[in-house]
């Protein structure tokens, strides 16, 4: 378990290892060494972040992989189940209902939310859509810990307002515009446009890097 409180800053890097580790079926030790090539970042950095854990690497054997795995997991709050609700079934909506990726971190999507009539009622990658009016009540009956928005911008803000009125503490937004949230809600916005715009700067300035972070520091 960790000592103290982890940083945001290495929390994101934590998510970038335990990704790598979950790789690993084989290897029974890493070494903070292999692992800092394998993502590109300073064995020093990997070091200092896993300092958190307490000192339970062996010198020249490294770190346990499960050992590792199930901390970093632990610490993530990854050592559970989190349930979804993902609001607009559109293209990006659709293609994260069928994200596998999702599954295999602990997430599952359990409803989701449309106004179009010719996708309420049906199952799209197994999940069941609704129409917004049945938030609220679907949210409590599933016991649902966390929403997505995934709307055009012009219905985001009300989309943010709806997950809160059903009880939603936790939001990713992804549609292209920033909601307002009250201070007991977390809120992560993601604008894919703006971190592109983002990545020529990175290919002229930082040709050697293999991993970096946003400005915004995601």
């Amino acid at each position: 378990m960790a000592k103290e409180k982890i940083p945001e800053s290495v929390t994101r890097r934590l998510s970038l290892y335990l990704r790598y580790l979950r790789k690993m079926k084989e290897e029974e030790n890493i070494s903070s060494g292999k692992l800092a090539q394998l993502i590109g970042l300073s064995d020093v950095r990997i070091r200092k972040d896993l300092s958190y854990f307490g000192q339970f690497g062996t010198p020249r054997k490294g770190y346990k992989v499960r050992e590792l795995r199930e901390q970093i997991s632990k610490a993530l709050g990854l050592d559970r189940v989190w349930t979804i609700a993902l609001v607009g079934v559109g293209k990006l909506g659709t293609a994260l209902l069928g994200y596998p990726g999702f599954k295999k971190s602990g997430f599952y999507i359990k409803a989701g939310f449309d106004v179009k009539l010719c996708k309420i009622g049906k199952k799209i990658a197994g999940v069941p859509v609704y129409h917004p009016y049945q938030m609220p009540k679907i949210i409590r009956e599933q016991k649902i810990q966390i929403g997505i928005i995934a709307v055009p911008a012009k219905a985001a803000q009300e989309s943010a307002d709806l997950l809160i009125i059903s009880g939603i503490k936790a939001i990713f937004n992804f549609s292209p515009t920033r909601v307002v949230v009250p201070s007991y809600v977390k809120l992560k916005n993601v604008d894919f446009a703006s971190k592109l715009e983002v990545i020529p700067y990175y290919i002229v300035n930082y040709p050697q890097l293999k991993c970096f972070q946003w400005l915004d520091g995601s």
